[in-house]
Order: structure tokens, then sequence, then C-alpha cells
């Protein structure tokens, strides 16, 4: 799972903002300028694209200054899964890569263009802990506006496979309600899953407030 993350923590009990976003970054700024960077061609003519603000359109797009194609940039869906052992664990893995390496999060990534969202999420969990799930109820639907992700999770069976690391998980660990590594927590996302989880599974667990360093 990657993208970035950052910004200021939005008020509340678990500090999320509205829609579940994990900073209180408005709508309506358009394509953030970290993804505006990476886009710099037309698909239609292969001119320069410039940012800008048109009469026609709510916010700025993506402009290119030869034909005057306009660039639409949707955000992209990650698909994950919080996998649920026997015992009622969570399973959690440290990321090997950038943003979060060496941190806490749940396995999922990038739905591809030819899958369903719930055959990416098995197709990830396989990829980066070796374990065969099957997807069960959606926990919790989260948005990154600053990252142009949305972020789907859901909580999984066990059917098969075996633990294991890989690339992607320099370390995977079965958590127990109370044993989650609150502090080490990669992304806010995972942490608000986390919370929609235990609500939902283990009711009488708090969770610690976010604080505002994340």
């Amino acid at each position: 799972m990657s993208g970035h993350d950052g910004g200021a923590v939005p008020p509340g009990p678990d500090r999320r903002g509205p829609d579940a976003r994990s900073t209180d970054l408005p709508a309506g700024g358009g394509v953030p300028a970290w993804l505006a960077a990476t886009i710099q061609h037309c698909a239609n003519c292969g001119g320069l694209l410039d940012l800008r603000l048109l009469p026609t359109e709510e916010r700025p797009r993506l402009v290119c200054v030869d034909c005057g194609f306009i660039a639409y940039v949707n955000p992209r869906l990650v698909v994950t899964t919080l996998p649920v052992t026997e015992r009622g664990e969570v399973i959690l893995l440290r990321r090997g890569f950038e943003p979060g390496r060496g941190s806490w999060a749940q396995p999922g990534g990038f739905l591809e263009v030819d899958e369903t969202p719930t055959e990416g999420a098995v197709r990830e969990t396989l990829e980066e802990v070796g374990l065969d799930v099957v997807t069960g109820d959606i926990v919790g639907l989260y948005a990154r506006l600053e990252a142009a992700v949305v972020v789907l999770a859901y909580e999984a069976r066990i059917v098969g496979g075996e633990l294991r690391t890989s690339p992607e998980a320099l370390a995977v660990q079965a958590c127990g309600p109370d044993d989650i590594p609150w502090s080490e927590i990669a992304f806010r996302t995972t942490w608000f899953a986390l919370v929609d989880w235990l609500a939902r599974r283990h009711p009488g667990v708090r969770p610690p407030e976010l604080s505002t360093g994340r």
C-alpha cells in the first residue's frame, strides 16, 4: 500500500474528518501538486499539460497547452484486508516500502484494472503475508485526499496459506485486541480501520486517541 500522508489532524474522538478524511484538507483544490508534477504530457497529442482554472470547470484541471485536452485525474483505490485468526487476532505487517517503511499496517495495495475489489484484496494479502483469505464485511472506506487514494478495508477470514514475511512485509504479527501497536501505525487510514474493527468485534476495548503528531 503506497501513497502520501500528512497534514493537520482533524478534530473528533479519533481525529478523523468528514467522510473519514485523514486530514482536514478540503475538497475543491484540484490535483495535488505532487501528483500534477508526475503527469506532464497530454494523452491526446503529447503536448505539455498546465494546471489551470477554466471557466467551464469548478476546480483547477490539467490542460494541454496545444490542443486544450483536459486530463482528468481520479483517485486510485487501495484494497486492504484485516485478516482475523480463529483466536480473534488481526494480522498486521511491518511495511517494507515507503511511505511508512518500518511501521505497521494491514495487507493491501492498489486495485488492478482487470480485477474486482475483493479479488484485489485477496491477491494483495496472499502476496504480502502468504495467507489465503475470504473477504467478509466491509470495515470502512477511508479517504486520503492528500494522497489521491481511497482505502477500502475488508474484514477477512483466513482459509489457508502460511503467514510469512515478504519484500512488502518486513515482519508480520497476529495482534490481539489489546496488543495492537498503536504508536507505530503507519497511516491514519489504518488507525481508523482498526478503530472501526474494534468497535464492531471488541466494543469493550478502547483504543488510544490519535495524537496530533500522526
